[in-house]
């Protein structure tokens, strides 16, 4: 019997399933009762569950990162799709295919590869072409740079997503540099590949998307910069002369400074023409994702707007009769 993923819940249904926990608290409603809300996924996205009138006991009887099995009804509240829980106690694993719980990028990832090293390989800065060549080559780094998402939850939230979230933004900056002759193409390429590079290190995505301890403790813009370092120091190595100082210095200003802000987390704003185009291309590629993800995701066709989204600090308009306007979009993607 097939399973019933996530994107096919619709109002009304009940659901006898196994899914994976991202997120579980303990809260309390007005009255002060105790109730369960856990996030649980699959490979085709998340969605919000709740029990009522549960304690400590249900609380502990499972971990983030489980696999659970749940009993249940789906409903929507206030424009959104929820679970009610009646049941959920943990899944034995043994049982359980992991295939259907780790989403993936839609694309092929054996040409995406090809368009990275098509980009990197072709450099003319040989210093900057010799660098990629030293990431390149580090096994351990390339494998997981493969692998790893570009996010938990936010944007690319997929294996494979950091991959195509860096050779989208290496086609987007291609297209703009005629724009902008001022800019030095070399060095925007490598920024953007290495923009995002300490992620490797600062998120787990073996089974569950998460945080490592050291990605808690220092954050994926401090350990680009550290991995940035360690990759220089074998360039020489190569080219048989030392990588240029001030070029050290403007792809670890970039990396510093990739967020924009000091409020979304950047040590410091970009000062520099590279480091700025390549923030705008960052948030073009990071925002438009995340706009037609909900676009995609969004299954109440009873009204034109998508669920208000935090991060974006909108809803999207689906427009047409029933919101149906971007139906063509929706299928886009399937």
């Amino acid at each position: 019997m097939s399973r019933r993923y996530v994107e096919q819940m619709r109002d009304g249904d009940s659901i006898d399933e196994v899914y994976l926990v991202s997120d579980k608290q303990l809260r309390s409603n007005r009255n002060g009762n105790l109730y369960v809300q856990i996030e649980i996924r699959d490979r085709t996205g998340g969605i919000s569950a709740r029990m009522w009138n549960a304690g400590d006991t249900v609380f502990r009887s499972f971990e983030n990162g489980d696999f659970v099995h749940i009993d249940a009804k789906v409903q929507l509240f206030q424009g959104s799709l929820q679970v009610i829980l009646n049941h959920v106690e943990r899944a034995e694993e043994e049982k359980i295919d992991l295939a259907d719980f780790m989403p993936h990028t839609e694309h092929d990832v054996g040409k995406l590869v090809e368009r990275l090293r098509g980009y990197l390989l072709k450099l003319g800065n040989p210093h900057l072409r010799a660098l990629a060549e030293c990431f390149l080559m580090d096994d351990n780094y390339f494998r997981n740079f493969l692998a790893c998402p570009a996010g938990v939850k936010l944007h690319h939230a997929y294996i494979g997503g950091l991959l195509e979230h860096t050779v989208t933004m290496m086609d987007i900056a291609e297209r703009l540099l005629p724009f902008y002759p001022g800019i030095d193409r070399d060095t925007l390429l490598m920024g953007v590949f290495l923009h995002d590079a300490g992620k490797v290190r600062e998120l787990s995505y073996a089974r569950s998307f998460g945080y490592t301890d050291e990605g808690q403790l220092l954050g994926h813009i401090s350990m680009g910069v550290e991995m940035l370092t360690e990759q220089i120091a074998k360039v020489p190595e190569l080219t048989g002369e030392p990588f240029p100082r001030e070029l050290v210095i403007r792809l670890k200003h970039m990396i510093l400074s990739h967020h924009g802000t000091l409020e979304y987390g950047s040590p410091k704003v970009p000062m520099t023409p590279e480091a700025m185009l390549l923030n705008q291309i960052d948030m073009l590629d990071t925002r438009m994702h995340m706009v037609l993800r909900d676009l995609k995701e969004d299954r109440n066709n009873q009204t034109a707007w998508t669920p208000y989204n935090h991060n974006l600090q909108r809803r999207i308009y689906k427009g047409g009769e029933n919101g149906d306007m971007f139906g063509e979009v929706r299928e886009s993607f399937d």
